[in-house]
């Protein structure tokens, strides 16, 4: 089952880039929204916290609640719930509907892409698993900067409801050719719920969340807030945000492609302690480049976009190489994309503290490579202790 052919991970790769699509295309079709279903804008804005609540919340307790020997339907399910979710989207008459429609293709979205992450571990050698994870990472990536602007385009053409189906469409021929592609995969251990968020005690575990959160919250939270930034006249007076978050955008896909390969060849914990230092150096140089010419500032963002997208590779790759043998795989993985997802709304809103205590342009930049700093603080106190980092892990747990 580890030489099976990358064609596999390609189609869990095109389920991730719907997931991409869905989870930030809604953003930018508030306004149609707004009008077709007669609420207010802050009404229409709750269905993307609908969504994301769902899939930060949801995902890691239905990833436990599988059973041990239904990791491969528990993946197809998911997919179907995601599908269907998204295409019933595209038929309620009702906001109150929408809702739950959002609420629904969140927890299919979360679960599939903690099962596929996993799966397509499981599928290639494990020399060859950086570079699998790599191009999961790389489709998310490229439906949020290919697919989301391709999705409102469509959608001021044809209406709002194209675009779910759309994303229906896509994650029906993912889930079409994994029903046919995808091999059994590795029982996960059989416990209980309770045994299995025991992870969490797991030392190195609880580092890779946490530094997967503070990576978040300075990445996810400063981006929240780009456009008003580079507004800033110390910053540039950009009144046209586009090319920049364009530039971030095609350096995370970029990122998230490149990384497999590296990931592949150097250890986890050292890989991630140079990205946090990218991450770091790059959220700091912004207010710098951007005072010398907003142009210049391109380059950090950049670096910002690659590095930021890139980290879960080698996140996701230590945390199923932790678990490997003693089970829990998929639901730490599951327990990072939810760290993920924490940060970014704990970033959003410290930086909106910033905004209103009116603290000036340059705090925001350096509080969020502050944050980062201290992630990399983290990971470099990891590094230098062994006890963290060593393992004694059983045999591995039968296929299914």
């Amino acid at each position: 089952m580890k030489h099976q052919s990358m064609g596999t991970v390609y189609l869990i790769a095109l389920g991730a880039f719907a997931l991409g699509m869905a989870s930030y295309v809604i953003a930018g079709l508030v306004p149609m929204i707004v009008s077709d279903f007669s609420v207010s804008v802050a009404r229409a804005g709750q269905l993307v916290t609908a969504f994301t609540l769902a899939y930060g919340i949801g995902s890691p307790l239905f990833v436990a609640l599988l059973p041990a020997h239904k990791q491969r339907l528990g993946l197809l399910i998911a997919l179907a719930i995601f599908t269907v979710a998204n295409l019933v989207s595209a038929l309620v008459t009702t906001y109150t509907a929408l809702v739950v429609t959002r609420i629904f293709a969140g927890v299919g979205a979360g679960v599939y892409l903690a099962m596929g992450i996993a799966a397509s571990a499981a599928v290639v050698p494990k020399d060859k698993r950086g570079q699998a994870l790599a191009i999961i990472m790389g489709g998310m990536a490229s439906g949020t900067v290919l697919g989301v602007p391709a999705g409102l385009m469509i959608a001021e053409q044809l209406g709002w409801a194209s675009t779910m189906w759309l994303i229906a469409i896509l994650g029906l021929v993912s889930m079409v050719g994994l029903a046919i592609k995808l091999p059994a995969l590795p029982a996960s251990e059989a416990s209980t719920l309770r045994e299995k968020f025991t992870i969490l005690k797991d030392m190195k575990v609880t580092l890779i969340l946490t530094v997967s959160l503070l990576a978040a919250a300075s990445s996810l939270g400063l981006y929240t807030y780009i456009a008003p930034i580079m507004a800033n006249d110390s910053f540039g007076g950009i009144s046209n945000i586009t090319p920049w978050l364009w530039v971030w955008g095609i350096g995370g896909v970029v990122g998230s492609f490149i990384i497999g390969p590296i990931a592949d060849r150097v250890s986890g914990p050292k890989l991630v302690a140079i990205i946090m230092l990218m991450l770091t150096v790059s959220l700091a140089a912004l207010p710098f480049t951007a005072g010398i010419n907003a142009w210049l500032a391109m380059v950090p963002i950049a670096i910002w976009g690659a590095v930021g997208w890139a980290l879960q590779v080698p996140q996701n790759n230590q945390l199923i190489s932790e678990r490997e043998g003693i089970g829990g795989g998929n639901v730490a993985v599951a327990l990072n994309e939810s760290a993920l997802y924490l940060g970014s709304a704990i970033g959003a809103a410290a930086g909106g503290l910033i905004f209103t205590f009116q603290l000036g342009g340059w705090a925001l930049p350096f509080a969020a490579a502050s944050v980062a700093g201290l992630g990399l603080l983290l990971q470099l106190i990891a590094l230098k202790s062994d006890g963290i980092f060593s393992t004694n892990k059983p045999a591995s747990c039968s296929s299914s």
